[in-house]
């Protein structure tokens, strides 16, 4: 697959969407909630194989801030504070091909784990 370049990025009206319209046609809508759980930042992804976080409670998390990055990506900034990801074209492209399945697995993830979408982890 090649490079895949924005030709448009629209947050909705409630800033729970995110539109991103590709050069190639495809068009995604990508919910706040699936961007801020499945997020590229090491705060969620950790630094290294194994050190994922699931993130719980994010249902009603909003887009605050899409900022460019270089040519290549926009670092998306949450109400809830967390805006250290810088979503490339290519992984924004990912996610609207494959966010569905990744999704479900977050939320098999959430399960397995005792948490919930709408609950954030309590402080230990």
């Amino acid at each position: 697959m090649g490079d895949v370049w924005p030709s448009e990025l629209k947050i909705s009206g409630d800033r729970r969407t995110l539109t991103v319209s590709f050069e190639n046609g495809a068009v995604v809508a990508l919910p706040a909630e699936m961007l801020r759980v499945l997020s590229p930042s090491a705060e969620v992804q950790g630094h290294g194989p194994g050190q994922a976080v699931t993130v719980p409670g994010k249902r009603s998390v909003a887009i605050r801030t899409v900022q460019p990055t270089g040519n290549y990506a926009v670092r998306i900034g949450f109400d809830d504070g967390h805006d250290s990801g810088i979503f490339t074209w290519t992984y924004l492209d990912e996610l609207g091909r494959e966010g569905t399945e990744r999704f479900a697995a977050y939320e098999r993830a959430l399960a397995e784990k005792g948490m919930n979408r709408d609950t954030p982890e309590r402080p230990r």
